[in-house]
Parts: C-alpha cells; structure tokens; sequence
C-alpha cells in the first residue's frame, strides 16, 4: 500500500515519512513547495492538484493548510474525492484543543467521524521544534530569550517525532483505531521551565520575556504572518495562561509503545542547534 503524505516536507510529514519507509511502506510525498523527483507539487486550494496525489494511495496523513483560515470544506471535498478514488483510511493532524465539530480541522473530524470507513485524529499540543525550527530559534541564537503571552500557564510540549510515530502507528495498523488522541509530552511545563530547561542544555542562560497578547501579535504580524492569523495564535497564549493546555496523556504510549520524549531530553538532543 503507498501513503500518501499531504504536508510531507514539513515538521511532522518529512519525519513520518522517514519512519513509513523505514517500515517498508510506499509513500507519496505531497507539498505546495516540492522539493527532489520523489515529491509532488500539491496545493489544498488547487484541485487540479488532487488527482495526482490521490490515485493509487490507499491512505493518506492529512495536515491542514498552514493559512490561518478555516480550509475545513476544502479538505473535505479532497477527502470525498479520494473515497471516490479508493482510498480507505485517513489519518488527520488537527490540534489539542480541536475537538470534533469544532472549529476548522475540528469540521474535517466531524466528518471523518460520521462518514469515514478507517480513520483518526491526531491532536498534538504544542511542538517541542517550535524551539528548534521555529519562531523561537532566532530569538535563542541571537537573543537569548524566548517570549510568550501565556504568563505561568503549562504546557505539555510534545516532540514532533513523536506526533509521527503515532501518526506511522495510527497508518499502517492492521485495523484503524477510529478514534481521536490528544497527545502530549510526559509533564505540561511553563515557559519559564522551558527557558531553565534551555539554559542547562547549551550552557548560557536563556531568558522567558512575559509580553502581552498584542505585543505577540504584533511579533508574528513582524515575520510575515497575516495579522488575522497573528491575533488568533497570540490569543492561544492568553488561553495557555488560564490552564487550558495544562494535562497529559498517555495516548503516545498507547499508540506507540514508548513513553513521549521530555523537554530536558529534547534540549539536549538540539543543543547544538542554538550555539
């Protein structure tokens, strides 16, 4: 069976596919910015796009266009193509706080739930590479800092390796879970936490700056991101601040056999990233 990967080249996707051909799997890889003979050009909002990545898969890894919009009846409409075409089993990538019938991906869950014959959700809280690949990288090298609006709010960061591994488990287990997993790292922490847990990794002390929500906004709107998109992220950190990301699961090990990795372990693995 080949898998077709939507978002393959991202923080997940390009370590979901390095775990499906390490297990033998045939994968497709799908991006809107190819990259080598082995991906695909694929846009969400272009459907001539589709068909190429569809035929011939018989499940696919779904990862939401990173637009800050609502692309749920998008995705949905590629999904009821791909039934159309054959393929059997989904697994979606939505977000901790997504519930079905929630909001954006939350709609995509919604109809998986009521209409796919194999499927599930992956829910993942906060990414532990934001650090290491993401917003924050720069302002480690060339600041030492972090900053955040969510106050001693916790979160329980979890590493993008680990969000594949239970993704490759949820694809290619003999029988679909049909169910949705919020996953976690093994202890919610406040970024006060995380910039102590930085600091012993790479040996100079990393500072947490407690900004407002707007002061945030304003940081993202700064390294492209459209203003809307802005305001709806920074307004994450205010509900990270009132408790709403503060609990663990074990749906890592239960998904994978393995415990989650910790923020201590991350930091060292990554240390080298941030001299």
């Amino acid at each position: 069976m080949t898998i077709l990967v939507t978002g393959g080249t991202g923080k997940v996707g390009r370590r979901l596919v390095r775990r499906l051909r390490q297990a033998g799997v045939g994968v497709r890889i799908a991006s809107p910015h190819p990259e080598g003979a082995d991906t695909i050009a694929f846009d969400w909002s272009v459907a001539a796009t589709w068909d190429a990545a569809i035929n011939g898969v018989g499940a696919a890894y779904l990862i939401p266009p990173p637009t800050g919009g609502d692309a749920s009846s998008i995705m949905i409409d590629f999904i009821e193509r791909a039934v159309a075409r054959g393929v059997k089993r989904f697994v979606l990538q939505s977000a901790s706080l997504l519930p079905a019938g929630g909001p954006a991906a939350g709609q995509v869950h919604q109809w998986l739930l009521d209409n796919a014959e194999a499927w599930a959700v992956m829910r993942p809280s906060w990414f532990m590479q934001n650090f290491s690949e993401g917003r924050y990288l720069d302002s480690i090298r060339g600041a030492n800092e972090i900053y955040s609006a969510a106050g001693d709010g916790r979160v329980p960061f979890i590493d993008a390796d680990d969000i594949a591994a239970c993704a490759c488990a949820a694809l290619t287990a003999a029988a679909a879970p049909n169910a949705d997993f919020v996953l976690t790292g093994p202890q919610a922490i406040t970024y006060d936490d995380v910039a102590a847990s930085l600091s012993r990794a790479i040996g100079r002390t990393i500072v947490h700056r407690r900004i407002s929500a707007e002061e945030l906004a304003a940081r993202y709107v700064a390294r492209g991101m459209p203003p809307g998109a802005a305001q709806v992220l920074a307004g994450m950190d205010t509900m990270i601040a009132m408790g709403v990301e503060d609990r663990t699961t074990d749906a890592v090990e239960a998904l994978t056999g393995h415990a989650p990795t910790s923020f201590d372990a991350f930091g060292k693995a990554n240390a080298a990233l941030w001299m």
